[in-house]
């Protein structure tokens, strides 16, 4: 039985094949993570000292949840994005058209989660917690520390993403069908 963050995060992982419903799958257990309370520090993924390393733990791992909501949801736009439209395209253009407006959705709701995991970062990265690094999950400390540094940055990827994507819904709605 799942009831913690630490169980629905054990959930997600990623397929060989990226079909949508294996991306919709990892976006479910992580949506249920970030809405689930975490597990005593006792059973987390880190070994926990203190007050101050559970307090970090907790801003990390919710910054961590939220970053990978990210990538899915870009996996999952990435799924019905068509890169370009050609004219030889047109007789299809309403079905690509939808497939884009989902792909376009997909991409704006990245935006919720990118924010929310630069708050955690954010809250991740105060002064109390300067020198304080959780070893076992350095990985979560690295993505806090990109995040800091802009070396991570998922809006200008999102931004990138969601123009270029516009831009190619724009060519298929000028299209004619008529070829």
């Amino acid at each position: 039985m799942c009831k913690y963050k630490e169980d629905y995060w054990r959930l997600y992982h990623i397929h060989y094949q990226q079909l949508p419903d294996d991306v919709i799958e990892n976006i479910y257990w992580l949506e249920k993570a970030v809405n689930a309370d975490f597990a005593n520090p006792q059973y987390a993924i880190a070994k926990i000292k203190d007050e101050t390393e559970w307090e970090k733990y907790r801003y990390l791992f919710q910054m961590h949840i939220n970053l990978k909501l990210v990538e899915q949801h870009l996996r999952l736009g990435r799924i019905y994005d068509k890169q370009v439209a050609y004219f030889y395209d047109a007789p299809w253009k309403e079905e690509y058209l939808r497939d884009l407006e989902k792909a376009l959705s997909c991409y704006k709701a990245g935006y919720y989660y990118w924010q929310e995991a630069k708050l955690w970062a954010e809250k991740a990265g105060t002064g109390s917690f300067r020198f304080l690094t959780l070893t076992e999950i350095q990985n979560w400390e690295d993505e806090k520390e990109r995040i800091k540094t802009g070396e991570l940055n998922y809006q200008k990827m999102l931004d990138r993403e969601c123009a270029r994507l516009e831009n190619v819904i724009q060519k298929f709605k000028e299209m004619d069908t008529n070829y």
